[in-house]
């Protein structure tokens, strides 16, 4: 190690701190890159851990850094341009890595800053799993609380690239980017198409020296021979109580030349898997599932996002395998370690901690649309067929094509990942607002991707096999099942061969669930009862996107001129519906609908024993009754002795917008609350001016409204309101008010501003004020001449 104890000052790191003050940051960069170039690692040694917390940002978060995650190429093109150029694995910043390897220099990484499960490992003195952390725990020679991994170059850069993601940093207030547009974003692609490649070989590093062969540095990755045991990468361990070893008791190894190839590829990836989703072991897993259990760690839709990106990669890659050859003695001697890795790489190194982050996010999401990050991560990641190298046939919907046979061993072998997590996200759905596009859809994506022919039947062999081993071993915990993690090296001639696929399944749900787990199966009762269920909502959120888009229609068409302008009936009970399907459009209240009608037509196709006949006798049985005047029934309620109390599929259908309680104002319309749309100080000038009038006249209107004729009706058109009594029956009271003067209409934004344009109009037609006001005078004593006589009975009128 080339690390001495005390460095001299380097006047080159001095120099590049003060250029951070005064120089741009273009011309910053065009300055590292001739540095990386004329200057020796020797130079470059104490400027690298610099370099790397000026691009990423300090661990803590306190110190931005570069702001990779909020660079986008559309809004800052020179400097997005610049830092991606300088950052390419084939860029300066790589070369400066390939300089300091080569040296064999370490650098600190603090073990605060792992993961959880891996912190909580070392501070227990057990030695992690994952061999990315072997040789490389360093203790406090003063006996500190504080450790620290030794890391070469490579990984101390992929370390801190890694973390960035997910350290909390403070971002300038109201500052809004896309994630798939950052430059984060887009190294992480480029980083996995450069060191997993799917065509050819992982490019060799370039050598520091011109002329000279570039020194192969010593990898601490799970490639390493030992004279007795080749290539035991991952380790096989009898019993859990192997597991514990001690920290002080790291294994040495040598390198061994043919791992050499795809080092930097393993450890890119196990850097990535470790810090992105190892941050739940199977025994906190299973802690959180207890309501009282504080999370320690919350995903954001940026990390899952680009977790997708590496799920989504990582299947290209396992499927540019190339085909086994036919002689086994063949394989062996001709199969080179990256079709090994490929053959691999999701089983090892993947499949557990992907789906223990996935049971935290179905379980501890929010119940809002960001949830379909999340989603289309795990459909990417249980569809390994859509990234195939094989050409499609062109104008087919790849979802409606039948998944091949072949991939029955992967479904059989990640069997949890269908069915649990199917059953998760039902048990999120039901706590949905299906009326919600963006939820409607989410419904409609899950469903379809279940029923991509032949998956449905792929999943059901998956559990029969493995109830097939309930009969054949009913004493399984006499059975030690390998796991991906403690299966051993996929290099190593000692790895016991399962040939039996009941073995396979049946160790894959040991591994990720426990010896002692109860299987629920998918195609189960209780499952359907709850298909059964999440077709009752899906129902119910059809009848009520139905019903809003009708009361939307009827409310435009219902507005005749004269309303608008005023003099109609204003609706002053009006009821809010719990929704905002209405101020979406009716664009997106047809999506919905149709959304929810293909995800039922998915689910009768996924679960054959539901059937057309079936759902619509469900639907008859459950859906939202309507009364004679089109309106919903009230909520699920019980009745007491004096009062309704709803029940908890009453708060449901409350909350979801599914039934509502139907609220008027059954007082007196002049002693309302004042509304938004009204001027308060006309409201209570007009009130006391009402009342006066009626103080007044009280007697002559009484008069007038008790005389049989035309007068009579019209004036009763006018002056009476239907009366509490006539709200509720049970009262008794059917007799009108007494006739009032109500002047509260004129105190309304939209009549002022209606008679404002009218004058305006007016003005334009030469027309004066007082010539306008008898106009309008004598058109609305036509108009209520009109309503008067084609009432058959007096009517009220409101204003």
């Amino acid at each position: 190690m080339a690390v001495p104890s005390l460095q001299q000052p380097s006047f080159l790191l001095a120099n590049l701190k003060a250029d951070c003050v005064t120089k741009p940051f273009v011309q910053r960069c065009q300055d590292l890159v001739k540095i990386i170039d004329e200057f020796p690692a020797k130079e470059l040694h104490p400027v690298f851990p610099w370099l790397v917390e000026m691009i990423f940002g300090s661990l803590d978060g306190s110190i931005i850094g570069w702001n990779l995650r909020c660079l986008q190429g559309r809004v800052n093109p020179t400097e997005y341009n610049t830092a991606v150029d300088f950052l390419l694995p084939s860029g300066p910043m790589m070369k400066m890595v390939y300089k300091l390897q080569a040296e064999e220099y370490r650098y600190d990484f603090p073990v605060s800053y792992l993961p959880g499960p891996v912190k909580a490992s070392i501070h227990e003195r057990v030695l992690p799993e994952c061999p990315l952390y072997h040789n490389k725990i360093q203790f406090p020679s003063s006996g500190g609380q504080s450790l620290n991994l030794a890391l070469n170059a490579f990984e101390y850069f992929m370390f801190n690239f890694a973390i960035s993601l997910i350290t909390q940093r403070n971002y300038p207030v109201g500052q809004y980017f896309s994630t798939s547009d950052s430059a984060y974003f887009i190294l992480v692609d480029k980083y996995l198409s450069w060191f997993l490649p799917t065509e050819g070989t992982v490019p060799p590093p370039p050598s520091p020296n011109p002329g000279c062969s570039a020194p192969s540095p010593t990898p601490s990755s799970s490639f390493q021979r030992s004279p007795t045991v080749p290539f035991t990468s991952y380790g096989i361990h009898a019993s859990n109580s192997l597991l514990k070893r001690q920290v002080s008791h790291q294994p040495m190894v040598n390198a061994d030349p043919a791992a050499q190839e795809i080092w930097r590829s393993e450890t890119m990836l196990q850097v990535f898997v470790e810090m992105w989703l190892h941050h739940y072991s199977l025994e906190m897993y299973q802690k959180m599932q207890l309501p009282q259990t504080k999370e320690s760690f919350n995903p954001t839709e940026e990390h899952v996002l680009v977790v997708r990106l590496l799920v989504k990669h990582l299947h290209a890659f396992s499927n540019s395998l190339k085909p086994d050859p036919v002689s086994p003695s063949t394989h062996s001697q001709t199969t080179s370690p990256l079709e090994e890795f490929k053959r691999v790489v999701i089983p090892r190194f993947v499949q557990q901690k992907l789906y223990i982050f996935l049971q935290h996010c179905f379980g501890h999401w929010p119940l809002d649309a960001s949830f379909r990050a999340v989603l289309e991560m795990w459909l990417s990641y249980l569809q390994p067929w859509r990234y195939s190298l094989e050409k499609q046939p062109q104008g087919i919907d790849p979802l409606s094509r039948i998944v091949p046979e072949k991939w029955a061993p992967f479904v059989q072998e990640n069997l949890l990942m269908y069915t649990k997590l199917f059953q998760g996200y039902l048990n999120r759905a039901l706590r949905m607002d299906l009326v919600s596009p963006k939820n409607a859809l989410m419904i409609f994506r899950v469903s379809k991707v279940f029923a991509q022919p032949n998956l449905p039947e792929m999943i059901q062999k998956g559990e029969q096999l493995f109830l097939e081993m309930e009969h054949v071993i009913p004493h399984r915990q006499h059975r030690i099942y390998l796991s991906p993690t403690f299966g051993g090296s996929y290099l190593s001639s000692r790895q016991p061969t399962i040939t039996d696929t009941c073995y396979k399944v049946k160790s894959h749900v040991y591994s990720l669930e426990g010896q002692d787990c109860q299987y629920k199966q998918m195609f189960g009762t209780d499952v359907r009862n709850l298909v059964l269920r999440l077709a009752q909502l899906i129902g119910q959120a059809q009848q009520t996107a139905k019903s809003i888009s009708e009361q939307t229609n009827e409310t435009y068409t219902s507005r005749s001129f004269l309303s608008w302008l005023g003099f109609g009936s204003s609706d002053m009970n009006g009821s809010y519906t719990g929704n905002d399907l209405d101020e979406m459009g009716h664009d997106n209240i047809r999506k919905t609908d149709e959304y929810l009608e293909k995800a039922l037509e998915y689910l009768c196709q996924i679960f054959r024993q539901l059937n057309a006949s079936q759902l619509t006798h469900l639907m008859a049985n459950f859906e939202t009754a309507r009364d004679e005047n089109g309106k919903k029934q009230l909520p699920d309620c019980i009745m007491s002795e004096n009062k309704l109390f709803l029940t908890p599929l009453g708060r449901y259908q409350i909350i979801n917008g599914l039934r509502h309680f139907d609220i008027q104002y059954q007082g007196d319309p002049e002693l309302q609350p004042i509304r938004s749309f009204e001027n308060a100080t006309l409201v209570r000038l007009l009130f006391r001016l009402s009342s006066a009038l009626n103080e007044r006249f009280t007697h002559r209107m009484n008069a007038v409204c008790s005389r049989e004729g035309f007068v009579s009706r019209f004036c009763c058109y006018h002056l009476t309101i239907p009366t509490l009594a006539e709200h509720s029956p049970s009262n008794g009271m059917t007799d009108p008010q007494s006739p009032r003067i109500r002047l509260r209409f004129l105190a309304s934004y939209r009549t002022l501003l209606s008679l404002l344009l009218l004058y305006f109009v007016a003005s334009l037609l030469s027309i004066g004020p007082m010539t306008c006001s008898i106009l309008l005078l004598i058109g609305y004593l036509l108009y209520a001449t009109v309503m008067t006589l084609l009432t058959a009975s007096p009517k009220p009128h409101q204003h």
